[in-house]
């Protein structure tokens, strides 16, 4: 237990300590590589190994009455080390240029390319962060480029060199090797000792280094990242998919599968007695933290920890006593009241600064660690089929996004994404779907700082029956990406909604699978949130036999495009409100397309007229039902696809308000700009 403490000039609100430790997961001091060796598919192109479960041993553990995440063998930790430096830690940035080389064969690992004896020096040279699609190939962006062409199709395993010199003085500390993304899949090695593998194209993890660091020598660290072909032919008339029933997803999408380190990677090192994680949750004048505290050292730790609420919160440090056994995880739980602290809304996005301080023994000492978070005061209820954020209804005019630009891929700069989400506030949109895939930390702190409320989706993107029972009953993949979405982002004041999949199979007779799935991803995503959050889904149908089974129900729709009128949208959701009367409706898609620049009548399709029109049309059926929470519109701006259509535009949808490479503005987007967010809402 801990106990509260009374040190002169500190206030002591609440504070309650963690019931309990557990000790930090078994984890293999020498990590293994997934039995077998990479094998071709039927059809030729290479397939990944994969263990029995996923590979990162994802899980939960409850923690004192705080369920607790779990990778690799120790906390999941926060990842703010990509922007921000605790003063307590240390920290080598990998964001540079590696040595690189495709692996089309696969002869990498017989060959010993992880070893740092390894001549390298022949290889070719990349960025990191930056996707491999980019590196030599001409025209990405345009719409006239042949495709098929250039890296952006080099598919299968690809290998990543660089080395560091490891300071002395991380001999007494624990170290962690960071990255925010790698796409597929990547193996990670340090002076030829594998550390993991970690599956999942938009998902941050972080290897600890444990045996494999030498303090005050130069080391190698090599990362074998891998893509999945989508077709065994990119340019046939009639391309066949390429899929593999453990990878999420599975088989080709409609949108481009960016390879490589896509994102920042850092080597941290921190304290062997660390805060991992300090989660959250602020309402209605009070806040509540759990700060996740990990000992790596072989002594008990017996100290103290500090909450700081922050600046213009109104609160006071609050300090509890700490105690965590040696090789173990504990929980520091902190009540207390804020008074002061503004309410977060898109109107008013006020965020405030938490700031967690571990100490040694039970008087003034050194700092031992530290960890900052970012939080917003908000009240967010779901009720009488309406969404209210801090007591009032709320309608969401909604944008879904893809994360990439033509230069860089998913790879994106701050001043492109300042650029791309720049448009969701000329447009006067309030709501942003991150559809089918986690984005970079910078989109939500953007979020945050912006007042632009969030639904956060993972990659179930058009799973099988067969594949949703896989995950359910033995990989378990999909509910890792739910619970790691849920972990990270659990303190961002914009983020609203959880998504747990998009427009994937039902199965017949009740869809006994299919629920199962949902119920295991819903429980995965409400295990770890303590604010509660809503959680919903963009199905392929009105009719979803799930749709209990959510808190806001989600559908795409695609009337007077893909089927029906234009004016089936009104008569369909009334249909789903008589069934569901109590729970709000989002449209969580609805578009259609036009090339930039053809004009005609507003019934020919393909037309920004008819584009323009059908958005007109649908908004104003939706806008008018108090009982729809929002609607969101597909798509911000055209996007890259390997989908195996498209191709007579180089494989861009042209469904946005925007065109891909120039972002040019089509008539829907002044259409979306000025339709109006029903009155009170």
């Amino acid at each position: 237990m801990t106990e509260s403490i009374h040190p002169s000039r500190r206030t002591v609100v609440t504070a309650l300590g963690a019931a309990a430790v557990v000790a930090l997961p078994a984890w293999p001091a020498t990590a293994r590589a997934a039995d077998g060796t990479a094998v071709a598919a039927a059809n030729g192109p290479v397939l990944d190994t994969h263990p029995a479960t996923e590979p990162s041993g994802t899980h939960v553990r409850d923690v004192g009455g705080t369920n607790v995440v779990f990778q690799y063998g120790a906390v999941l930790p926060a990842f703010d080390g990509w922007r921000t430096h605790e003063s307590t830690r240390d920290y080598l940035s990998l964001d540079k240029r590696w040595r690189f080389r495709f692996d089309p064969e696969d002869r990498g690992l017989e060959e010993g390319w992880e070893s740092p004896r390894l001549d390298d020096r022949a290889w070719g040279r990349i960025d990191v962060p930056a996707a491999w699609d980019l590196l030599d190939t001409p025209d990405f962006g345009s719409e006239t480029a042949p495709f098929g062409q250039g890296t952006a199709f080099s598919d299968g395993y690809a290998w990543y060199r660089t080395t560091v010199d490891v300071p002395e003085s991380w001999r007494a500390r624990h170290v962690r090797i960071a990255f925010l993304a790698a796409g597929y899949s990547a193996e990670v090695w340090v002076d030829g000792t594998h550390l993991g593998k970690h599956e999942g194209a938009n998902s941050p993890f972080a290897l600890p280094v444990s045996g494999a660091l030498r303090p005050g020598t130069r080391q190698t660290i090599a990362v074998r990242v891998f893509r999945r072909a989508s077709y065994t032919d990119y340019t046939a008339s009639t391309p066949q998919p390429v899929t593999d029933e453990y990878e999420v997803p599975y088989k080709p999408v409609d949108y481009w599968p960016y390879a490589g380190l896509t994102r920042s990677a850092w080597i941290e090192a921190v304290p062997q007695v660390t805060i991992a994680k300090l989660l959250v949750a602020a309402a209605n004048g009070r806040l509540e933290a759990h700060a996740v505290v990990e000992n790596h050292g072989t002594s008990d730790f017996d100290g103290r920890l500090t909450l700081d609420p922050g600046r213009d919160s109104g609160g006071r440090p609050t300090v509890v006593a700490a105690r965590i056994a040696a090789r173990s995880a504990g929980v520091v739980r902190v009540v207390l009241r804020v008074p002061g602290a503004p309410r977060w809304s898109p109107a008013s996005p006020h965020t405030l600064t938490a700031r967690a301080t571990l100490t040694a023994g039970h008087h003034a000492s050194a700092r031992v660690d530290t960890l900052s978070t970012v939080y917003g005061m908000r009240e967010l209820t779901v009720g009488d089929a309406e969404l209210k954020l801090n007591g009032k209804p709320v309608f969401l005019k909604g944008l879904n996004w893809h994360e990439e630009t033509a230069a860089h891929g998913r790879a994106m700069t701050p001043a492109e994404y300042d650029r791309e989400l720049g448009h969701v506030t000329t447009l006067g949109a309030n709501f942003i779907r991150n559809c089918v895939y986690n984005r970079h930390p910078y989109v939500y702190d953007w979020a945050d700082e912006h007042g632009v409320l969030v639904m956060d989706d993972i990659d179930t993107m058009w799973l099988n029956t067969a594949q949703e029972k896989l995950q359910t009953e033995r990989y378990g993949l999909a509910r890792a990406l739910a619970l790691t979405m849920a972990w990270n982002q659990h303190n961002h004041p914009s983020v609203i909604l959880w998504g747990l999949q998009n427009e994937s199979e039902i199965d017949a007779q009740g869809a006994p699978v299919y629920r199962a799935w949902l119920a295991d991803l819903k429980a995965a995503v409400k295990a770890v949130d303590l604010t509660a959050r809503p959680v919903t889904w963009a199905s392929n149908t009105s009719n979803d036999p799930a749709f209990d089974l959510a808190d806001v129900i989600g559908f795409n729709e695609y009337f007077g495009y893909f089927y029906g009128k234009d004016a089936d949208l009104g008569p369909t959701l009334d249909a789903v409100h008589a069934k569901y009367p109590d729970k709000p409706i989002l449209i969580t898609e609805n578009g259609t397309w036009s090339v930039a620049g053809t004009h005609g009548p507003g019934t020919t399709q393909g037309t920004e007229e008819w584009q323009a029109a059908s958005f007109t049309a649908h908004w104003a059926q939706a806008a008018a039902r108090r009982f729809v929470a929002g609607f969101t519109y597909w798509v911000l701006k055209d996007y890259k696809e390997r989908a195996g259509y498209n191709q007579a535009y180089n494989g861009i949808s042209v469904m946005g308000l925007l065109t891909f490479a120039e972002e040019r503005p089509k008539l829907v987007y002044d259409a979306f700009r000025t339709a109006a967010r029903p009155k009170g809402r």
